[in-house]
Parts: C-alpha cells; sequence; structure tokens
C-alpha cells in the first residue's frame, strides 16, 4: 500500500516511438530535449526499461490492464482495422483496466490522443473514462478524403505517379491539409486538451489523466521551425513520410536518410515542447507537488544502426533502437528525484505503481503482473529480474544482463549479442552461442506458459489504393 500523505492525482503520458536515446536525459548530446531533461532531474529515471510486447496495442493492452499481452493468446482479427498481426487485439471484456479501478477508487478519469489505433471499431480502450478525446489527423486515421490531395503536394514527397495509388501517404496528406502551423499539430491539440482538462478538474481531486501522444511515430515531416534545427541547410531531396520497413540502402541515400532522422528528430522536440507547456501548466495550477507524473515510450525505433542498416519496425528487427524505450517518474513526496535505478523494468511497471500511489492493493483487489516502481525507488523493495521477455508479431526477444536474443515464434534463432562486449548489438554472435540460445528459448517459453500460440497471417489488400487507381482511370 501507498506510504503518500494523499491520494495524489496521477497522470501518464505516452509518446509513440520515442526512443530512450534520443533524448537528451538518455545521453545524446545533439537532440533539443530541455523540458524532458528538466523533468529527468525531478524524477526517477530507469534506464533499462522495455515493452513486455508490442507494438502500439499489445503495448497498450498492458499498460491499461496491468497484465502482459504476451504471449498474445486468443487473438482474432477484427473486422475494419488498420493493422493484422498477432496481438493486435481489443480490450477483454472480462478483464478490468486500472481506470475502472481508479473510478471504484473515487478517481475523475480522463484520456486524451491522437493514436488512431485505440479508437478503431471494437478496440474498447475507453473504458473507464469520464471524459475522452480522440484528435484527428494521424497518419491512417480514416479522416479525410484522400481523394482531395493534388499532384503538386505529392510531388514534394516523391513521383506522384508512384504516390497516387499509395493510400497512406494520400491519407495522411488529406489529413494534414490544415496544418498551417504548430498549433495546428496533433501533439499540439493533444497536449492542450490535457491543459484544458487539468484547468476544468483541479478541483475535482484526485483524478487521473491518460495523454497519448502518436509523435515521433510516422509520419516523420516535423514542422519547418523543428525540422531546422537538425536539417543540412539546402537540402533538395524529397521527404520521406513513411520508409519501408527494412534495410534502408535499398530505398534512401544517405542523404535522404539523414533528412528523414532529421525530421524524426524534430518530431521528438515538439513532443518536449508541448510536454514542457503542460508541465508548467500543471505547476501554475498547484497540482506538481500532488501528482505523480510519469512518462514513457511504447517502443522506438529503427535508424539503420544496427547490423543491417534496418530502418523502421519490422517485428523481426528487435534491436536496442526499437525496444529500449524511456521511463521516468515524479513521485510528490520527491522520492528518487534525479537518481537512476539500473533494474530490468517493464512497461506494465507502470500501472503497479500507479495502483499502489492510489492506495489499491495490487496483491488483494486486483490482478497484475507488473511490479511498483514507487516501492523500489523508496523502500528498495524489489523482485529482481532475471531477464526480460517480450513478443512482436511472430517474433520473441529475451535479454538478460549478458545477452540479448531475437528468435521467432518455432524457436529458430535470428541473432545473439553479448552485451558486456557489444551493448549496442552490433555483433551478431549466433553460431556460437547455441548454449545461450536454448537458455533464452527456455524461458520465452516459461514466460509463455509452455508454449506460443503461433497463427496465420492475416493478408489485407489495398481497397483504398484500387479505388483510387479507378478514379484516376475514369477521370
Amino acid at each position: 500500500m501507498s506510504t503518500l500523505k494523499q491520494r495524489p492525482n496521477l497522470i501518464c503520458i505516452i509518446s509513440d516511438t520515442l526512443r530512450a536515446d534520443y533524448m537528451g536525459c538518455y545521453g545524446n548530446k545533439k537532440i533539443h530535449t530541455p523540458n524532458l531533461d528538466a523533468f529527468a532531474a525531478e524524477s526517477a529515471v530507469f534506464d533499462c526499461a522495455y515493452p513486455e510486447s508490442l507494438p502500439t496495442i499489445p503495448a497498450r493492452r498492458a499498460l491499461h490492464t496491468g497484465r502482459r499481452a504476451f504471449p498474445f493468446r486468443g487473438y482474432k482479427p477484427l473486422r475494419w482495422l488498420t493493422v493484422y498481426q498477432a496481438g493486435w487485439q481489443p480490450m477483454d471484456e472480462d478483464e478490468d483496466t486500472l481506470a475502472e479501478n481508479l473510478v471504484e477508487a473515487g478517481y475523475y478519469t480522463g484520456f486524451v490522443s491522437d493514436t488512431q489505433p485505440y479508437f478503431s471499431p471494437g478496440m474498447n480502450f475507453t473504458r473507464g473514462f469520464y471524459q475522452w478525446e480522440f484528435v484527428r489527423g494521424q497518419l491512417k486515421d480514416r479522416w479525410r478524403s484522400p481523394a482531395s490531395v493534388s499532384t503538386e503536394r505529392l510531388a514534394r514527397y516523391g513521383d506522384p505517379e508512384k504516390l497516387k495509388h499509395n493510400s497512406m501517404v494520400l491519407q495522411y496528406l488529406a489529413n494534414t491539409a490544415h496544418v498551417h502551423s504548430e498549433e495546428d499539430t496533433t501533439t499540439a491539440r493533444v497536449f492542450r486538451w490535457a491543459m484544458e482538462f487539468i484547468d476544468d478538474n483541479r478541483h475535482v481531486q484526485p483524478f487521473y489523466l491518460l495523454i497519448d501522444c502518436w509523435d515521433p511515430h510516422e509520419a516523420w515531416e516535423a514542422p519547418a521551425s523543428y525540422l531546422e534545427m537538425y536539417a543540412k541547410p539546402g537540402y533538395k531531396g524529397r521527404t520521406i513520410l513513411h520508409p519501408i520497413y527494412g534495410p534502408v540502402d535499398e530505398q534512401m541515400s544517405q542523404e535522404e536518410l539523414e533528412h528523414t532522422i532529421a525530421n524524426y528528430c524534430g518530431l521528438v522536440t515538439l513532443v518536449d515542447t508541448w510536454f514542457g507547456h503542460f508541465i508548467n501548466k500543471l505547476k501554475r495550477l498547484g497540482l506538481w507537488e500532488n501528482s505523480v507524473v510519469v512518462f514513457l515510450s511504447d517502443h522506438g525505433t529503427n535508424l539503420a544502426d544496427n547490423p543491417e542498416r534496418i530502418i523502421g519496425k519490422p517485428h523481426y528487427s528487435l534491436y536496442p533502437g526499437l525496444m529500449h524505450i524511456p521511463l521516468m517518474v515524479h513521485f510528490p513526496d520527491g522520492e528518487g528525484a534525479g537518481c537512476r535505478f539500473d533494474q530490468l523494468v517493464y512497461n506494465v511497471d507502470v500501472t503497479a505503481t500507479l495502483y499502489e500511489c492510489a492506495g489499491i492493493d495490487v496483491h488483494s483487489q486486483v490482478q497484475i503482473d507488473g511490479q511498483s516502481l514507487y516501492s523500489l525507488v523508496k523502500y528498495g523493495r524489489w523482485k529482481e529480474r532475471e531477464y526480460l521477455t517480450s513478443r512482436f508479431d511472430d517474433t520473441v526477444w529475451c535479454r538478460d544482463k549478458k545477452w540479448w536474443v531475437i528468435m521467432d515464434v518455432s524457436g529458430k534463432p535470428r541473432a545473439v549479442f553479448n552485451l558486456q562486449e557489444d551493448p549496442h548489438c552490433q555483433k551478431n554472435v549466433l553460431e556460437s552461442a547455441a548454449d545461450v540460445v536454448e537458455k533464452a528459448w527456455k524461458r520465452i517459453l516459461d514466460d509463455a506458459g509452455g508454449s506460443l500460440p503461433v497463427y496465420e497471417k492475416v493478408r489485407r489488400t489495398d481497397a483504398l489504393g484500387r479505388l483510387l487507381s479507378r478514379r484516376d482511370e475514369s477521370v
């Protein structure tokens, strides 16, 4: 149970696809993240945090319930989604959520996000929230007409003849036609709604607020003032909104790669700016002193800084850039402020932490899989994990203090890295690590309850692209 003097407000902020090593407080000397760096100085910082499963929806299922989505049992594709892969499934009607249990404990609840997959038909993630807002306009959000995008606008991003049947690019461009300034971005709109929420509800405490920001996820196109911080002056090439997940050299030049990374960095700094606005508002309203504030990501991404020079996040590329996430927690009593912790931590530990800070006994009142970070920081109470496991589609991963192992769901190994000699996972030592693979596979199966469910790939063709093609042919 929590020993905080009063039940605090609980605020959880997620930034999608944010790499830990693209933040100043995690050692990046080139990135501009002054607000997150200042927050880190007032927070407990966790240096070995990882998603118990990924990508977007599995990671969020774990955060909403406090229970692992791994190993993805019971997957059944829903109709009319934008993604079909193992683990991409709705909240189960038979499991309760953190928000619902906080309501029962007397909390007022709010949720704001521009993360479109939350709001696909049947996903059921708004349960337990008195207020919630879907900020429209990101990437695949079926919002505005792709047919409205002009050839002239398409030309800024590559060959219009190739792009005019790319429904994802067309949807993004249609959704962002109104974006003329930083304030028009969905990131700004998400944090503005969050600031309105705390302003409106500052006398309705305690409250729980979940802020889930899609940036710096693709599409990688930062506002001009942010891009200028990182891009080479005079760049005349194309802006690659969404790279093809895989080897980078097959799809873009080194100059294009650098410009793509510059856009990613610009979006990181955009998130930092609006995170700073929110924290400043929290302090001005006098809410900082009685609020637990968590900042984390669901996963990162690859930026061609791995042995295969992969960009993006194909399921088989579970390298540190994709797996290592930032996790920082500010506690009202100042516990752990400025301290760093190297325990092996899951994202699902966040949910356990919020339960404890709310005074809800996770041993008798709810069933969760995580451990409270407050207990670790305040009392040193922590059951050390020898290893972590995770799953992304049909790829599984295991790491301990020495070894990093990537395998498929049949047990076939893909890569092994010695973290003590090669902390950035650049040299695959699979050929000489049979015993390491065997041990990792046993750990994966143990965590999975003895077996891993295997699912046939669900393939969906681009019906919208075909429709747009017919439109062009009829003109």
